[in-house]
């Protein structure tokens, strides 16, 4: 251990440099070095690796048998610090790359703000495109290249073509109704109590669709007599503040009007509805730096709401 820490980026560097090479000599004008000097930080490379990893061959040198296999490593090492470096000249552009974010209704209204919040407090100046909408719709513009990356729900397997899913948290459908609604804070709900009223649902190409239809058939839940399909949070705010209706909606869209008072859930078991909520990428593609930066920060938020509650 005392070793590796004596081991620094020059010797990975100098070592990578002869190998490719395959000359000390070169190696040295290469790096700008004088051979005595390339030859010592070689020998100063093996001592800490305990193993020959050159030695002469004829007139030349060859890489031992060890120097193979630490190479393999040191090679990688050395391109990842200096693609590291590479990126944080990139986010010291002032007219940097535009991060292009897509987000569910789930997240847009409640981690979404927070994470730009985040992101303008980090100095970067790459301006950042925020888009909501529907998942196909967001899925595509992601595979299309228009957007860099969508935070929401896992999709259905069928629409993953091309991309990857990294999970953050959990969370759930409610059924959820304004403080002053009829039905608001009662202990139990009957199924014919709920005619009364009008339903929000989400539309039949939202996400939560499926889970939403499920969870009606588990409860034995009719078709609602009156039913208006939505995806958008304003217009869902608005009517069910205004004409006692009730909302069956992922709980993260309105997780600051429950913590708040103004909605209640209903009394109504929904956790057949929990799902993953995550960062949606395109495959095989690697993010720059500034948007690399704003998924860490959707991450390390995402982390701290499920340590609060995994199931929200």
């Amino acid at each position: 251990m005392n070793n590796l820490r004596r081991l620094k980026l020059r010797h990975l560097e100098t070592f990578v440099e002869v190998s490719r090479q395959s000359s000390v000599s070169r190696a040295a004008e290469m790096l700008h070095l004088t051979q005595p000097a390339v030859t010592r930080t070689i020998r100063e490379l093996e001592e800490i690796c305990g193993q020959r990893l050159i030695e002469k061959d004829g007139r030349g040198i060859r890489i031992t048998h060890y120097g193979e296999v630490f190479l393999r490593h040191a090679g990688s090492s050395l391109a990842s610090a200096r693609n590291g470096i590479n990126a944080l000249s990139q986010l010291n552009h002032t007219d940097g790359p535009m991060v292009r974010v897509g987000a569910l209704p789930t997240v847009a209204a409640s981690l979404i703000p927070r994470a730009v919040k985040a992101f303008l407090g980090t100095g970067l100046r790459n301006r950042l495109h925020i888009v909501s909408g529907e998942n196909l719709v967001l899925l595509e513009q992601l595979r299309n290249g228009e957007l860099d990356l969508v935070m929401g729900r896992l999709p259905a397997p069928e629409n993953m073509q091309g991309l990857v899913f990294e999970p953050h948290y959990r969370e759930r459908v409610v059924f959820a109704v304004d403080k002053d609604h009829p039905l608001a804070g009662k202990a139990q709900v009957k199924v014919s109590e709920m005619d009364a009223f009008p339903v929000l649902l989400p539309s039949a190409a939202s996400i939560i669709r499926p889970f939403v239809d499920r969870l009606f058939i588990e409860h034995g839940i009719p078709d609602p007599k009156q039913v208006v399909e939505t995806v958008s949070d304003s217009f869902g705010r608005a009517f069910t503040q205004q004409y006692q209706a009730i909302w069956v909606i992922s709980r993260g869209v309105i997780a600051r009007e429950i913590e708040s008072g103004q909605f209640t859930e209903l009394p109504i078991d929904t956790r057949a509805t929990v799902g993953s909520v995550g960062l949606n990428m395109r495959a095989g593609e690697t993010l720059d730096g500034a948007a690399q930066c704003f998924a860490e920060i959707l991450m390390s938020l995402s982390e701290q709401q499920a340590s609060g509650n995994t199931t929200i």
